[in-house]
């Protein structure tokens, strides 16, 4: 799809003022007065009735079609490196800025609403009881080496994503799906367990080719695909990777929605933001998305001055927070009882109680924590103002879900030393960090290296939580080295975003001990609180998925979750794209930054 707007050609209309009798009309001279838009208005004097008449004529023209200019460069600078270029495994951002470009899903957010539209499905059917999908894949969907994309690809993907041995994190995506099978070549049926109101959005991963990858899904995480892949779908192929450097792709000339009009699109590496930011200025790369927040004030003021460069704000969906291990980082477990022995969560089996952690596992050090924090001096002095409030875990852009009965968060230094006193946290030897029971409060917090922000919002914890007797050991790490930790759940704190998924309060990829799963599950926090859990099955199994109706499941839920803390929830982002004008057709914004990347093209 798309997403054009058409425009109509319209039959000549004649606007005439005439007389009761119509005596022969002569044309005598045509004037275009005015063009508005694609509307071109002709004045014209006719005789009628031996009488000169001044009429209109109103015609829509249609816009002679101008080729775009082929070739070139498109350069998008980050200050994180991919990890995988298979979206069955894919579980960070980066990664899945490249692996979006090759592989397509069946579903996918349409760019300016954020509703769910088909992508390599055409459409779909449900059932009159809601529990049976059938998708009807596009005929004109290829991958690179002409084979069609069919049944048995999005079949064999699904499976991939459920097998013990791949270990997706997005196996929980399926929780309430019974079973998926090939109708026939263009047709994919998916039958539900239990009504659920995300599935077309938990079910748009990228699709992998089954004839590339084989027979075996268990030996897909040892596949070279993964970093070098050979055949994809989408609008961009796998040309190069140099880790830590770049990631190229050539465009694919068999991209069903047409071959990209640039030659190629690259993700450029830097080591932090500082370095992003010059390497934009000195037109190494094109674009790049999100701005760095301390230097959003200088990109306005090269504009000011003339640069050409343009920048588009929106809020970003999802958030920054510092999250909490709940669990014992010495010794991850799944939050389920496997009682089959299959190694994955099997519907019915019960949440198995978790090795607390040593300090966090107390919820009066994550009450103090949170009301140690100042949240509105790190969105001010840390974000410079790019960034909103936000109270637990709905983004305030889901405003039928968003509870606006809770109080944000604020910070009371009194109050949180308060707390870790009638905790019996007390500081019994004067160096300043508390103890109980001979354990110190002291915690390690991590966060990706080269991200300032981030950075920043570390040392502001340390020393704010110092004054409350709390000792931070602050690990500024490579991005690949905190997803693999924290997805592995052995660490203490973190400060990360999450984000970039449908508009729906659905989380049970965070917050249910279904998806409590180390080295693989989004609950990386070790989480269970038995009324989320219900809350979370109630509010998407709603028929019909009014959202009147789901609404009151996700309020009771983020009263759950602000009063138990996972996580503390620090600002809603502002996403800032940057880009050089001489680049037309992006047009990035909340739902999708590169939906239309194969229009885009250089001027110049």
């Amino acid at each position: 799809m798309s997403f054009k707007r058409s425009v109509r050609l319209w039959p000549l209309t004649l606007l005439l003022f005439l007389l009761a009798c119509q005596p022969q009309t002569i044309v005598e001279t045509v004037e275009v007065t005015r063009m508005v838009e694609n509307t071109v208005v002709e004045t014209r004097v006719v005789e009628v009735g031996g009488e000169d008449v001044v009429v209109e004529v109103t015609r829509v023209v249609e816009p002679t079609a101008v080729p775009a200019p082929q070739g070139g460069h498109v350069i998008y600078s980050n200050f994180a490196d991919a990890n995988t270029f298979n979206p069955v495994l894919g579980n960070d951002q980066a990664s899945s800025d490249v692996y979006s470009l090759m592989f397509l899903g069946l579903t996918q957010l349409d760019p300016f609403s954020g509703s769910i539209v088909g992508d390599l499905a055409e459409s779909w059917d449900i059932s009159e009881d809601g529990l049976t999908y059938t998708f009807h894949l596009r005929p004109d969907a290829v991958w690179s080496d002409g084979t069609p994309v069919t049944a048995q690809d999005v079949v064999f993907t699904f499976d991939a994503i459920n097998n013990d041995a791949v270990a997706s994190p997005r196996r929980g995506d399926f929780a309430s799906v019974a079973s998926w099978a090939v109708v026939d070549d263009q047709t994919v049926e998916v039958t539900m367990s239990a009504l659920d109101c995300t599935i077309l959005a938990n079910i748009g991963t990228g699709i992998i080719p089954a004839h590339v990858y084989g027979s075996d899904p268990e030996a897909i995480p040892e596949n070279p695909e993964n970093t070098a892949p050979t055949v994809v779908s989408g609008p961009f192929a796998f040309q190069e990777w140099v880790a830590d450097d770049h990631v190229t792709l050539a465009a694919n000339p068999t991209y069903f929605r047409g071959a990209p009009n640039v030659a190629t699109w690259t993700m450029k590496v830097y080591a932090d933001q500082s370095a992003e930011l010059a390497g934009l200025l000195a037109g190494e790369a094109t674009y790049t998305s999100p701005v760095g927040p301390a230097f959003v004030s200088v990109i306005e003021g090269q504009i000011a001055s003339g640069a050409p460069l343009s920048m588009r704000k929106y809020f970003d969906n999802g958030f920054t927070f510092l999250g909490y291990n709940l669990a014992n980082p010495e010794n991850p477990q799944n939050g389920w009882d496997d009682l089959d022995g299959d190694g994955k969560y099997t519907e019915g089996e019960p949440p198995l109680p978790q090795d607390p952690h040593p300090i966090l596992g107390d919820l009066a050090v994550r009450q103090a924590i949170a009301n140690s924090i100042d949240y509105q001096g790190i969105i001010n002095q840390v974000a410079f103002g790019q960034g909103g409030p936000i109270v637990a875990n709905v983004w305030p852009s889901i405003e039928w879900a968003y509870n606006t009965e809770l109080e944000p968060y604020t910070q009371d230094l009194d109050k949180a030393r308060q707390i870790l006193d009638d905790a019996g946290w007390v500081d019994s030897d004067g160096d300043g960090v508390r103890e109980k029971d001979g354990k110190r409060l002291s915690l390690s917090l991590m966060t990706n290296a080269g991200n300032e922000k981030r950075e920043n919002i570390g040392v502001l914890l340390k020393d704010v939580l110092a004054q409350v007797g709390i000792e931070i050991q602050l690990d500024f790490l490579e991005f690949g080295t905190v997803v693999q930790r924290l997805v592995g759940q052995t660490y203490d704190m973190i400060v990360i975003g999450f984000g970039g998924g449908a508009p729906d309060p659905d989380d049970t990829n965070l917050f249910s001990y279904i998806n409590d799963e180390p080295g693989a599950g989004f609950n990386f926090a070790s989480y269970y609180n038995p009324v989320v859990e219900e809350n979370l099955a109630k509010g998407k199994a709603i028929a019909g998925c009014a959202e009147a109706e789901r609404a009151p499941y996700y309020h009771s839920n983020q009263v759950e979750i602000y009063n138990d803390l996972p996580a503390s929830f620090l600002h809603v982002d502002l996403e800032n794209t940057v880009w050089w004008n001489n680049l037309e057709g992006i047009d990035p914004n909340v739902w999708s930054r590169e939906y239309n990347v194969q229009e885009w093209y250089f001027t110049n």
